[in-house]
């Protein structure tokens, strides 16, 4: 009797074993400030590109603790393999009245294949109006470019302070090689190895003023 009396409590103690570490994986599945994924060929993208316009992208941002999150996005310059980045744009929002909010944000490049490009950021708490970009960023060697996603459609987590990249520009002089855009080991060998490169970032941070 007094082994059955055992193995039962055995059981129960396991059992809220598992009911407690159930609730301690669901509580840091919560803690996430930010979901992001990228709309690959978004209706967004699709009437700008149709119209002519130039470049687009387009992403869908959750914000689990919207009333407390603070939203960073911009871009970035390196030329010549410079450690120190050109800040070209950037756009701030956050401290919603809603506890939870979720919709597009997203970056676009007006005329991306002319001497001077225009810059502008968009999200659900507003926008950053196009503005021209200086074009010292951009190489006279340049013979070669590409735009692309940095994330995929799958839903990416961010934690407090973390800092994603969302989307790469290369310019190359007569070649540009593939890199692997979320590892920074990978990021220094193309800043160091193409003449231009501009990265689109985003960092959610907690504030409670």
């Amino acid at each position: 009797m007094k082994h059955k009396q055992l193995f039962i409590s055995s059981i129960i103690f396991l059992a809220i074993l598992l009911i407690v570490s159930g609730c301690s994986n669901q509580s840091n599945k919560e803690e996430k400030i930010a979901y992001i994924s990228a709309n690959v060929n978004s209706e967004y993208e699709k009437v700008f590109e149709k119209i002519g316009l130039g470049i687009l992208f387009d992403y869908n941002l959750k914000l689990p603790y919207a009333n407390r999150s603070w939203v960073t996005v911009w871009v970035e310059g390196y030329k010549n393999g410079s450690d120190e980045p050109i800040h070209l744009t950037e756009m701030s929002f956050g401290l919603s009245p809603n506890k939870v909010e979720e919709d597009h944000m997203g970056f676009g490049i007006i005329n991306p294949n002319s001497d001077n490009p225009s810059f502008f950021l968009y999200s659900h708490s507003g926008s950053l109006p196009p503005h021209n970009i200086d074009d010292i960023i951009f190489s006279q060697k340049g013979t070669i470019s590409s735009w692309d996603y940095a994330i995929g459609n799958e839903i990416i987590s961010l934690e407090k302070g973390e800092t994603k990249i969302l989307a790469v520009y290369q310019e190359g002089e007569s070649s540009l090689k593939t890199y692997d855009y979320q590892e920074m080991d990978s990021i220094k060998r193309m800043i160091n190895e193409d003449l231009t490169v501009l990265l689109l970032k985003i960092k959610v941070e907690e504030r409670y003023d």
